[in-house]
């Protein structure tokens, strides 16, 4: 029998702790082999043991989840982090600083002590430890990837109009633990010009999206949007699928594409599901198709794409195993054998731009 994975639990609330620690204990590939009230404490712990993983408050007196996180880098401490916190939602600023900083992945903890303990988020809760306990160590080798200078857009050169306002390309990006990071380090790097749509369905809590695009948009020189019901597609534009809906892709008038919403199954574990949006693509006429799929837990993307390159061509890129936090979405695709390259993270970028161009100018 495979030993259990070892759990640090840190958070200032006893009856949090003790709480989680009972989830955590119900699961039985875990075991909670030690509990700390601050980061303080968790700093002492972690310089002397090793953990699968790390269950991380944010709001803590002392030393906070952010100021921990800062301190094991600066002490090339790794560690495997998920942040469970009620300041999520509320601070999602704070969050993503989180992942930048090494977190894997985050939930948002409830208000109250009778939803902690109910059946949806505890189901949740243990999926996202279980995938964060797979997840590949911080490197400290390295800076942590600097948060790109939020853009004046005001201040770039209007987007050249194109030749046709005709959307003839089309990217569309999958991604769950690790995601965030990754998404930050290639959407800042396309120019305004990019002569396609891109679609996006990161795998996140309700309420988080928005924050998400808006932290998105703020540090790329393509505009970032929550995409809405009815929105019609723009070269140049990036577009994050709403939490907790299907995002599609359907034909509007005059040649047009338009975002779509639909309340369907949940779909691999997931909603929105890449599923879903890679198959509706199916819909995106003579329009060339690009799909990637990055760092995540699970196998969601993969029967997408295969019903997909039933239908239509498509050009497939997964992300490579040394630089995917969980190599599980990118290998499931490559493994089916549906991938047509595999990409370090530093180079999606350019693959995108080279894949799509940009507008005549």
């Amino acid at each position: 029998m495979q030993d259990k994975k070892r759990i640090l639990v840190v958070d200032d609330s006893p009856l949090m702790r003790r709480m989680l620690g009972d989830i955590i204990s119900s699961d039985k590939r875990f075991q909670v082999t030690a509990k700390a009230a601050d980061g303080v404490e968790a700093f002492d712990l972690l310089s002397r043991e090793s953990f699968d993983a790390v269950v991380l408050d944010l709001n803590m007196p002392r030393m906070n989840g952010i100021e921990l996180l800062t301190e094991l880098r600066k002490y090339r401490i790794a560690a495997r982090v998920m942040i469970a916190s009620t300041d999520c939602a509320e601070g999602a600023e704070v969050t993503m600083d989180a992942l930048n900083l090494g977190a894997l992945d985050f939930i948002q903890k409830p208000g109250s002590t009778f939803e902690c303990r109910g059946a949806d988020f505890t189901q949740s809760f243990l999926g996202i430890l279980y995938a964060v306990s797979e997840g590949k160590l911080p490197s400290y080798d390295k800076p942590p990837a600097p948060i790109p200078e939020k853009v004046d857009k005001k201040s770039l050169p209007p987007r050249p109009k194109p030749c046709s306002d005709k959307i003839d390309k089309i990217v569309a990006i999958a991604s769950s633990t690790g995601g965030p990071s990754s998404l930050l380090s290639i959407i800042p790097q396309l120019p305004k010009e990019l002569d396609a749509p891109i679609l996006m369905v990161q795998h996140m809590p309700k309420g988080f999206t928005s924050s998400f695009a808006e932290r998105l948009n703020g540090v790329s020189k393509i505009e970032v949007r929550e995409a809405q019901e009815g929105e019609v597609l723009e070269k140049g534009v990036a577009y994050v699928a709403m939490s907790g809906r299907h995002m599609n892709l359907k034909r509007g008038p005059r040649g047009s594409f338009v975002i779509r919403y639909s309340d369907e199954p949940i779909r691999a574990g997931v909603r929105p599901s890449a599923n879903y949006l890679f198959e509706s693509l199916i819909n995106a006429g003579d329009a060339e198709l690009t799909c990637i799929v990055l760092t995540g837990m699970g196998s969601d993307g993969t029967e997408g794409i295969r019903n997909l390159k039933k239908e239509k061509e498509a050009y497939v890129i997964t992300q490579d195993q040394e630089s995917s936090v969980v190599y599980g979405m990118p290998k499931s695709v490559a493994q089916a054998g549906l991938s047509d390259k595999s990409l370090p993270l530093k180079s999606i970028a350019k693959a995108i731009i080279e894949r799509v161009g940009v507008t005549d100018k």
